[in-house]
């Protein structure tokens, strides 16, 4: 205010500002109780609001100050350099704030932005010391909006690594069919490849560790999400053009779900820096799951059609585009870039003392028992690949119709999240499990008529039967999956909430792993293969007498757990 009213307009001139300490009075004296350089500033920043021959030279003068004592030359240059030396070696808070006050000059003159600006000087009139000056607001436009306090470009970049998630059933037809009918595998053979998709999965923390403590770039999260969006393209671009075994199907699955993974890891942390309050962790983690649904509805409802129009291969290179949104959008994310190691503790020892932590709490009674009933419930054994082989090879199943199966669950997901949120939250987390495991047992021998054929006896054909099918077990599954979740997190003690729940994760997808090669070895022990689906009953039987083995393991979970808690 009083530059301009002193010059008679204000005049705004470049982009840095210095923020002056209390001035005594109304008036801007060149001896003020701030070091003698922000004083020269403030001398000569009013009087470059000047007009006439006072304002040119105050402007000439207010910009060789902003460069700095060292830019003048001759006598005078060093007079003002020993000067500046003296305040600079002082002890006490001038000597500080003249010091800092030349960190700050020297900062702007290496990334060369002080060179032709003048410096926009803000006086604190009136009290104390000077506060960092505010950041200049920004400009308007749809990129700056926000929405529930984040970014809408790290919207973008959150939402898209979900949805890229959600996309992958676009190839899970194909990849099956791939298995199936190019590399000629068995069923057994098959369950087992596609099986090693958890893998990666199961090591979770690790991918938590390298993020938080191993930079890349300057960066913890883009620069993460850049190198897994790219591994992810490259794997599937790999599996279209060179894969023709199994080892080499394997190695291209295994470094997809590296990318998936590590990506899921990375965009949970950045979810969580952006949960200023509960409210807003809510809203984020509805809008994540939304654009996860939305990718799995979109992708299932297209995956068998594009296999009957483009072959397997040709699904492969369409894949390979879908993790780039991962890619391009992690450069819109805002995230500070580290400069050097932020803690001088070395990484071996932060995650030895994380790993004493996590060890200490897992031996706890409270967190082992319902951690191991978790595995045991994912373990239990499931025919999916000899499942998927007895509907494309003896029912005759078409691609385009295995998709429409496939669209229909990832419908039935969301629903059977809304009877959950809706009926269950309330219920102890024990009596869901008994009930669900029961319900499971009684509605999965439903696909004993199917096997059988009895649905046509009743007059129901075989691809109504499926789509009916698929759905009540599909919210059932989603039913058991959700308590699940919420017995992770209430179990998880503070101090080691983050590595524990990803532990957790881990456990849970090793026990998916066991399951589903449970399965392959039981398929082949029964001799189910391709053209001999003799013993699919006995098969589908016995897998189904096992998933009620964790109803004897059900007092590991605690009693009075419920979700609304």
């Amino acid at each position: 205010q009083q530059l301009s009213r002193r010059g008679g307009r204000e005049r705004e001139r470049g982009r840095y500002s210095v923020v002056v300490g209390a001035i005594p009075g109304p008036n801007l004296p060149r001896d003020t109780s701030v070091p003698s350089t922000v004083g020269l500033r403030v001398a000569a920043g009013h009087r470059s609001t000047c007009f006439g021959s006072q304002g040119n030279r105050g402007r000439k003068r207010f910009n060789e100050e902003a460069r700095g004592p060292d830019r003048f030359r001759g006598w005078i240059g060093r007079g003002r350099r020993n000067a500046f030396t003296r305040r600079a070696n002082a002890k006490g808070p001038e000597g500080r704030a003249e010091r800092s006050m030349s960190r700050n000059i020297r900062e702007r003159r290496g990334r060369g932005a002080a060179e032709d600006d003048d410096v926009e000087v803000s006086v604190v009139v009136g009290g104390g010391a000077g506060k960092a000056a505010d950041s200049p607001p920004r400009k308007g436009g749809l990129l700056n909006t926000e929405l529930y306090g984040v970014p809408a470009t790290d919207l973008c970049a959150i939402l898209s690594v979900y949805f890229v998630q959600g996309s992958m059933n676009l190839s899970r037809i194909a990849q099956s069919l791939f298995l199936k009918d190019e590399l000629n595998l068995t069923p057994a053979q098959v369950s087992l490849v596609e099986s090693s998709s958890y893998i990666p999965w199961t090591i979770k923390p690790i991918y938590g560790f390298l993020s938080d403590s191993l930079p890349l770039n300057g960066y913890k999260r883009k620069s993460y999400l850049q190198i897994c969006g790219i591994l992810n393209s490259a794997a599937w671009i790999f599996y279209a053009y060179y894969v023709d075994s199994p080892v080499m199907a394997t190695v291209a699955i295994v470094s997809s779900a590296v990318g998936t993974a590590c990506s899921d890891v990375v965009v949970d942390s950045v979810v969580v820096e952006r949960s200023r309050d509960q409210a807003t962790a809510g809203s984020l983690q509805s809008l994540c799951w939304m654009s996860y649904a939305a990718g799995a509805i979109v992708s299932s409802f297209f995956s068998g059609r594009l296999v009957q129009e483009l072959g397997s291969r040709g699904v492969f290179k369409l894949t390979a585009c879908v993790p780039l949104l991962t890619f391009l959008f992690s450069f819109a994310l805002h995230e500070r870039r580290v400069r050097g190691a932020e803690s001088k503790k070395p990484l071996a020892s932060r995650v030895s003392d994380q790993a004493k932590k996590l060890a200490k709490a897992v031996r706890q009674p409270a967190i082992l028992y319902p951690t191991l009933f978790i595995f045991m419930f994912q373990a239990t054994p499931n025919p999916e690949g000899a499942f998927f082989f007895f509907k494309s090879e003896k029912l005759g199943f078409t691609p385009d119709f295995l998709g429409q199966v496939n669209f229909v669950s990832r419908v039935a997901m969301l629903a059977g999240i809304g009877v959950y949120n809706r009926s269950l939250k309330q219920v102890p987390l024990r009596t869901v499990f008994k009930w669900v495991i029961i319900s499971g047992f009684l509605l999965g021998s439903t696909q004993l008529l199917l096997i059988s054929g009895y649905n046509k006896t009743l007059g129901i054909s075989d691809e109504v039967f499926a789509l009916g099918d698929t759905a009540v077990l599909t919210v059932l599954g989603q039913l058991s999956f959700m308590p699940l979740l919420v017995l992770a997190a209430q179990i998880c003690p503070e101090g080691v909430e983050a590595t524990l729940f990803a532990t957790l994760m881990s456990i849970l997808n090793s026990g998916s792993f066991i399951g589903t090669s449970l399965g392959a070895s039981l398929t082949s022990l029964f001799g189910v293969t391709s053209e001999n689906f003799d013993n699919m009953f006995a098969l589908v039987s016995t897998c189904l007498l096992l998933q009620l083995v964790p109803l004897f393991f059900l007092k590991m979970v605690p009693a009075d757990i419920t979700s609304e808690e």
